[in-house]
């Protein structure tokens, strides 16, 4: 394996091997890391300790001259000062000296050669490295050679805490990034997707400043690749599930940018939930799970080791990583044309939005910078009821400038490129989750083939009457019964009173943009009352 000098940033003591392929990887994994096996699959499954998702409450961006006033100072970017950041990385140097192995993993984010950015990870668990080999754009071994000195650096000593008496800190989980230093720290948490989310985020810095839409979003093109489409879409919507579709060539899963030239994947990879994954319903995905790929969080059943992916013990929030030639409808390089269909996804557990709407320019900056969808009884402690959630272009979490940057550079490309915008709900028709159904994912299928082929253009539609937007009532394959909601509900006076309170939900959430977007795009929310 390769070694790489690491004393320019303060690291000297282990041995640290660079760009370690990954059959050696899983070698390391199971020969270092206890608890670790090989499912029958064949993907290496590894657990992350007690935090099995993000942890967004502990995230701090460095307040700096050079980038304060860039930055939407908020409960998702909360600041830390110079000195606090030095702390926790030194505290981060410290921990990975006193490992005897480390694995440094060096790629691109953004596969147009103009706007990639190098990215360096150094971590001491082989598991991440592997995480990261696939989730960054693998450089060929000419591209490896020449690589140089990264664009950004992430540091990952999760396995030892924060000291919380370090100011700025909440908890012993610490995610501190600095576009300045060009660096990310984590400490406190050994969940993978910290660091796919950090890369995320610098990109959400870097790209509108450079007149760049970067979007959490997927994206396929046809066959041809001559027309492309971007569907955005919050956890659990079906983003993943709906891009790894046979007919399309996949372009990515969840980040990519929207150029001058077209659009293009931030990442070499594919990080899918895999709660209830089958076959039969999600063939792409569960097939990309062999050898190579990593389970995270997953239980195994018997000596075979048998993944049982219905089995969610140990988290809501099981994931696989694959890299995205593990897809056999890749489109490599992952680079598409200008989008012709943008659809946003949303589960509304409510069931009062249509499975399928036509919106207007307004109606897109309205519902882009909501970015709403609902989550389930049941999923989380405490949560007993529907209950919505509103997250700012579908990726407040990963946002640095102020949602209207994003939706201005969004309404920029829209109207340059004429492009359709498409509200899709992918959660509950006849009634809210525990007394309706959930749309059957043939009939999304459906109603997603219908915008690509270009025939829900020129469907029939009517009027919503709290959200204002045109409801297509003809899909072809879809039962016309479910497209109107208030028409699949048996109890007409229950589905006025919840879709009111949505809308009342919608406004109030929106309360907070109301002065950095014009009187259009206000006018165009839902209304509390019906027309």
């Amino acid at each position: 394996m390769q070694t790489i000098d690491l004393s320019s940033v303060g690291i000297s003591g282990p041995t640290a091997f660079r760009n370690v392929a990954a059959p050696k990887l899983y070698e390391e994994a199971i020969r270092y890391e206890p608890g670790t096996h090989i499912s029958a699959l064949g993907a290496l499954v590894a657990y992350s300790g007690s935090k099995t998702g993000r942890s967004p409450a502990d995230k701090r961006v460095v307040r700096h001259p050079d980038s304060e006033a860039d930055v939407w100072w908020s409960s998702v970017n909360r600041p830390i000062d110079t000195h606090a950041f030095a702390i926790n990385r030194e505290r981060a140097i410290d921990y990975l000296n006193t490992r005897s192995r480390l694995y440094v993993v060096d790629g691109f984010a953004g596969w147009h050669p103009e706007q990639r950015l190098k990215i360096r990870v150094i971590c001491s668990r082989p598991y991440h490295a592997l995480f990261m080999r696939t989730m960054l754009i693998r450089p060929t071994e000419a591209e490896l050679a020449e690589y140089g000195e990264p664009d950004f650096t992430i540091f990952n000593a999760g396995q030892f805490p924060a000291n919380r008496l370090t100011e700025g800190m909440t908890s012993k989980t610490s995610i501190a990034l600095s576009f300045e230093e060009r660096q990310m720290v984590i400490l406190g948490t050994e969940y993978a997707g910290e660091m796919k989310k950090g890369v995320f985020t610098l990109m959400n810095y870097l790209m509108p400043k450079r007149g760049l839409l970067s979007m959490h979003c997927s994206a396929t093109s046809d066959r041809k690749g001559t027309h492309s489409s971007i569907l955005f879409g919050l956890s659990g919507t079906g983003k993943t599930t709906l891009s790894a579709d046979i007919k399309r060539r996949l372009i990515g899963d969840d980040e990519h940018v929207w150029g001058e030239d077209g659009i293009f994947n931030i990442e070499g990879g594919c990080y899918a939930k895999t709660a209830d994954l089958s076959p039969e319903d999600e063939p792409e995905i569960f097939n990309a799970l062999h050898f190579g790929a990593v389970l995270e969080n997953v239980v195994l059943n018997g000596e075979g080791l048998d993944v049982d992916f219905h089995d969610t013990s140990i988290t809501q929030n099981t994931r696989g990583a694959y890299p995205i030639e593990f897809i056999r409808n890749a489109k490599i390089p992952c680079i598409g044309a200008h989008p012709t269909d943008i659809i946003f996804l949303t589960c509304d557990a409510f069931g009062v939005l249509p499975p399928v709407s036509k919106l207007t320019p307004e109606q897109a900056m309205y519902h882009f910078i909501s970015g709403y969808t609902a989550k389930v009884a049941g999923t989380e402690e405490g949560v007993m009821e529907p209950t919505t959630t509103f997250s700012a272009c579908f990726g407040a979490p990963f946002l640095v400038w102020h949602p209207a940057k994003y939706a201005q550079l969004l309404a920029e490309k829209m109207q340059q490129h004429k492009v359709h915008v498409w509200l899709v709900n992918t959660g509950w028709t006849g009634g809210s989750c525990g007394t309706g159904s959930r749309i059957r994912l043939p009939y999304t299928r459906a109603i997603i083939d219908a915008i690509h082929s270009g025939v829900l253009a020129h469907s029939p539609t009517v009027e919503d009457p709290f959200f204002g937007t045109a409801t297509v009532t003809h899909v072809p394959h879809v039962p016309e019964e479910v497209l109107v909601p208030e028409n699949a509900w048996a109890d007409k006076a229950a589905y006025r009173t919840t879709a009111a309170k949505l809308a009342a939900a919608f406004v109030e959430n929106f309360r907070e943009f109301e002065s950095d977007v014009s009187a259009g795009v206000l006018a165009a929310g839902p209304r509390q009352t019906p027309a």
